[in-house]
């Protein structure tokens, strides 16, 4: 995208963030849903496909500008950014890294269009951490090479399930292990399908997960996204483009719980000063500032190796460590500063408190980041 062009479209997301979706975060906290104007807006905004192809309606953005682009989103309730982050990070980067032809032309179009929701059904009660021993399976019905897989198994935390229009299903196909797991692409409404109701959780009201339940699912031999075998491949390709998209979203956060600190400190009197001007209160907002400026640099450091093919395994693996551990510190500090003000419902940072909690466990938890650099510096 054309350098002007891209700085109108930060202005003008920018604008949309702050004048639109945060006065309407206590709304979807309470309500669990985002408004419908929100969606709308989106849609007409290309949000729901700015990490996709142009030639498939998206904005084609290189992750070094996505990231930029997420700065701007993440400073919002993260439920918000949920809404269209995984059509453009996981669920669509399977099909625009291994889609034929014909699934990129059939769904890449409607995902960026928001006219469709995709899903990314990879984890498994008891395989979360270790996606490579899902017991998910993916059975040929018959021997020609044009029949159908029948699917059986269940899914649990899929974001996006309840509204999910098209599932990116990961099912084992062969043996044990990486190399038996395929990909498969589950339309809504086939039958078998079941999606269990939204879980209850901490935080991130507005973000929706749930259980994902396949019996008998049928689906057509064309319905398999890359060559067979390569499933845990593509998921993995997958999850590195979104954790570093995640740490971008972390660093938004970061930015909007540490700016509200800012401000509360400056206004709250105790003892005829302003808080701010307590030094042990300073040294709190010095540590959270420097983090951010840290996991800022990190994740522009780990886009531009992404896009010059340099590097797509350590740099998002220590940057989605890094930062989903630094916006925990930060959200912490903030309740802090705040005082006992900062545990009460309706304060901003104790709803922040609760919704960055998440961003240390989905798309690989820190411990999964420590051993995927460990594992990648040591070999």
């Amino acid at each position: 995208m054309e350098s002007q062009d891209f700085a109108d479209v930060l202005k003008a997301v920018r604008s949309f963030v702050r004048d639109q979706v945060i006065p309407r975060e206590e709304e979807i906290e309470e309500t669990d849903a985002i408004p419908e104007p929100l969606r709308q807006t989106s849609r007409d905004m290309g949000l729901f496909g700015y990490a996709l192809p142009e030639e498939y309606g998206g904005l084609g953005l290189t992750v070094s500008e996505e990231v930029r682009l997420v700065f701007e989103i993440g400073y919002a309730s993260p439920a918000f950014r949920s809404m269209f982050g995984t059509s453009n990070g996981i669920a669509g980067q399977v099909l625009v890294n291994a889609g034929t032809a014909e699934q990129k032309d059939a769904w890449l179009p409607k995902l960026a269009s928001g006219e469709v929701v995709g899903a990314f059904a990879l984890t498994e009660a008891e395989a979360g951490s270790d996606p490579s021993t899902l017991t998910t399976t993916a059975a040929r019905d018959g021997d020609g090479a044009g029949d159908d897989y029948v699917i059986d198994g269940a899914k649990r935390f899929i974001t996006n399930a309840p509204e999910a229009d098209v599932f990116m299903v990961f099912a084992r196909t062969g043996g044990a292990g990486a190399r038996g797991i395929s990909t498969f692409l589950v339309e809504k409404g086939s039958a078998g399908l079941t999606v269990g109701p939204p879980d209850e959780k901490m935080g991130q009201r507005g973000a929706h997960t749930a259980e994902v339940f396949f019996d008998g699912v049928r689906v057509p031999a064309r319905n398999m996204v890359g060559p067979e075998g390569t499933g845990f491949r593509t998921a993995m390709a997958s999850l590195a483009h979104g954790r570093i998209s995640i740490s971008a979203v972390c660093v938004g956060l970061a930015q909007r719980i540490l700016d509200e600190t800012v401000a509360y400190a400056k206004e709250r009197s105790q003892g005829g000063n302003t808080i701010g001007e307590y030094q042990l209160v300073q040294g709190l907002i010095a540590d959270s500032q420097a983090e951010l400026y840290a996991g800022r640099s990190m994740v522009l450091e780990a886009a531009r190796a992404y896009d010059a093919g340099e590097d797509n395994k350590l740099g998002p693996s220590c940057t989605k460590y890094f930062c989903s551990e630094m916006v925990g510190r930060v959200a912490d500090r903030a309740v802090q500063v705040f005082g006992g003000m900062g545990y009460m419902r309706g304060v901003t940072v104790e709803r922040f408190y609760r919704d960055a909690r998440l961003f240390r466990i989905y798309e690989g938890t820190s411990q999964i980041q420590q051993l995927v650099i460990a594992r990648t510096l040591l070999r």
